[in-house]
């Protein structure tokens, strides 16, 4: 055994039922590396780090800790090994500081003094910038992956597992993180991490990884390969990378958002006086870290949350206040991916035929539903976005993250809607299923249709979006052309550095001191949007 190697899985395998989830996976992880994990949705990436991280338990095979075989039959195990996993969705206690959480579950007893320098020693030595006196429910998101992260080094980690540590972080903040992981690294830490952001494993990691289908594929060093190369080892076929823009002559506004506020569940301001229009044929993306209102103004939009002020109008004619069904009458779609997408978007016991006809059952004549035309479009849908299932009647939560969302995503996309409203559509989705629905959405657009654009990836909305709204606590940062903004840009908008929105209101203050009427400030505002510039909506 190579003294090396921090890590090695020989043979793992791994079945539920009848699904192979993993199958005589081998992969080796060095001492001192990062290693990045790719693999569509279904190729086995979660599963195995979950028997690394002891919630799963091997079938077949031998783990190897250091070059002797070990057990791990449960979290404490791995632990005990000195692995931990940060995942996706962070497993904090929001009324407790950022030191009560990290030393959670280590002692029965404990000095929060010595915790708190502690933790103080750890931020200290790899770069973090934390607040170890600091409430949870107080945090950004990217303060919260800290604590995780330093969690799992106070409880004494050399093997570190990150699950799309990146999901939710801007630009900056990823950056931030990824000098983080290099210190460890020289340290001498071994650090795993699962992202579909092929970019960011081109920057970051030393060796790449790749399952297919619940089988080990390669293992190549980072510096030999390319993104193009890595997505065909992913999905065994090669395949076009490039997000093609679809141009399209614009037609006027379909959905006009005015002076709009909206409250969150706990009585707080969400959405703060934000106004945008949407027009047929255009991708209007909104840019934003998590919990920046995208969640409420979706709802508003659909007329699943009461509005606190201002206007929602669809073709001139306002939709506040109307039932949601109204609306979806009236052709607007929200493909809206929450967290709990088999609670919010989709009935988990039923079929995916019946969930295609959760929207339309409405439309039937008598009391017979249409099962026969909506089992036609369940399977168009699953032939169209490759949907993994054994059939079309399989209910959906037996099915993966990725295909639920397919489901759902395409659902909407189905009923030929005039506006779209989708956030997140490619949650948790391959690169060759993420590819997939980017083209419909360019479909839906060269159709006439006008699409609101909530996403994760800057460099994913910068190719597909004509526009950009940044929203910062709630408030309106600006709106920029894709083709003439950066990613560096976006990033300084969403953490509320940049306000593109009060800059041109200083503009407006300079024209009003020039004597230019508002209507003459408005009429030069939209000929410079014509030619490429900055607007507001």
């Amino acid at each position: 055994m190579n003294n090396s190697v921090a890590l090695e899985l020989k043979n793992i395998t791994k079945t539920f039922g009848k699904v192979v989830a993993n199958k005589n996976v081998n992969l080796t992880l060095n001492k001192g590396e990062i290693l990045s994990i790719l693999g569509e949705n279904g190729s086995g990436k979660t599963t195995l780090m979950n028997m690394i991280s002891g919630i799963y338990y091997p079938d077949e095979g031998q783990i190897f800790i250091g070059g002797e075989e070990v057990i791990i039959s449960s979290p404490q195990d791995a632990f005990k090994y000195k692995i931990g996993m940060i995942h996706q969705h962070f497993k904090l206690v929001d009324v407790f500081t950022a030191a009560e959480n990290i030393v959670l579950g280590v002692n029965d007893k404990f000095n929060l003094k010595e915790v708190n320098s502690r933790v103080e020693e750890i931020a200290s030595k790899y770069g973090f910038e934390i607040d170890a006196k600091k409430y949870v429910y107080n945090m950004a998101v990217s303060e919260k992956q800290t604590v995780e992260i330093i969690k799992v080094l106070y409880r004494g980690a050399d093997i570190l597992i990150l699950d799309e540590p990146t999901a939710v972080l801007t630009p900056q903040e990823t950056q931030k993180l990824f000098d983080v992981l290099r210190k460890m690294r020289e340290d001498g830490k071994s650090i795993i991490i699962i992202t579909h952001k092929l970019n960011e494993v081109m920057e970051i990691s030393d060796r790449v990884s790749i399952l297919r289908k619940g089988e080990y594929v390669a293992t190549v060093d980072t510096k030999d390969t390319n993104e193009k190369e890595l997505t065909e080892m992913m999905v065994g076929k090669k395949i076009d990378l490039k997000i093609e823009r679809t141009e399209t002559d614009f037609d006027k506004p379909l959905l006009e958002i005015r002076n709009l506020s909206i409250n969150g569940d706990d009585g707080s301001r969400k959405i703060e006086d934000v106004s945008f229009y949407i027009r047929g044929g255009e991708i209007l993306g909104v840019a934003g870290i998590a919990g920046c209102g995208q969640k409420e103004l979706c709802e508003a939009i659909a007329g699943l949350r009461k509005i606190e002020n201002g206007a929602i109008c669809h073709k001139g004619e306002s939709i506040v206040g109307l039932p949601a069904k109204e609306i979806i009458d009236k052709g607007i779609s929200m493909s809206f991916i929450p967290e709990d997408r088999l609670g919010m978007g989709l009935a988990p016991n039923f079929s995916i035929t019946d969930n295609m006809m959760l929207k339309t059952y409405n439309d039937n004549k008598g009391p017979f539903v249409d099962r026969k035309t909506a089992r036609k479009n369940a399977e168009n849908l699953i032939k169209k976005l490759e949907i993994v299932t054994p059939s079309t009647e399989t209910p959906v939560r037996r099915l993966s993250g990725g295909n639920v969302q397919k489901v759902l995503v395409g659902r909407e996309i189905e009923s030929s809607p005039n506006v779209i409203v989708t956030a997140y559509p490619v949650r948790g989705l391959d690169i060759n299923s993420s590819y997939a629905i980017y083209n419909i959405l360019n479909d839906q657009k060269a159709n006439g249709t006008g699409i609101l654009f909530i996403g994760e990836d800057l460099d994913v909305m910068l190719a597909l979006c004509d526009k950009i709204m940044v929203l910062c606590h709630g408030k309106n940062m600006g709106i920029v052309h894709a083709k003439k903004t950066t990613k560096e840009e976006l990033g300084l908008m969403m953490t509320g550095s940049l306000d593109l929105a009060e800059v041109k209101n200083k503009e407006y203050g300079k024209a009003k001191d020039s004597h230019l009427t508002e209507k003459e400030w408005n009429e030069q505002q939209a000929e410079n949007e014509n030619k490429g510039g900055n607007d507001n909506g």
